[in-house]
């Protein structure tokens, strides 16, 4: 099966595929040999996201850092 991606990347997987994998919404994505494999993933509860920021080594620091990054103000183009 093809999955095409988009300019803005992201990608749109099959029906098919999807249909295997009922009430999935998030997947885990990773690079293998060259690869991207997907992982279904069940996000059940918000103690389940922090203890996959802090697996991954992320502080609350880090994520305060991202917030101001996004909302900072953009110079206008000239």
């Amino acid at each position: 099966m093809l999955a095409k991606l988009t300019s803005k990347n992201q990608i749109t997987l099959p029906k098919a595929l999807v249909g295997k994998f009922p009430g999935t919404e998030y997947f885990d994505v990773r690079e293998e040999a060259g690869q991207l494999v997907l992982k279904p993933v069940k996000v059940r509860d918000l103690d389940a996201v922090w203890r996959k920021i802090e697996s991954l080594g992320i502080t609350e620091k880090d994520i305060g850092d991202a917030v101001k990054w996004a909302r900072r103000t953009k110079a206008p183009a000239k």
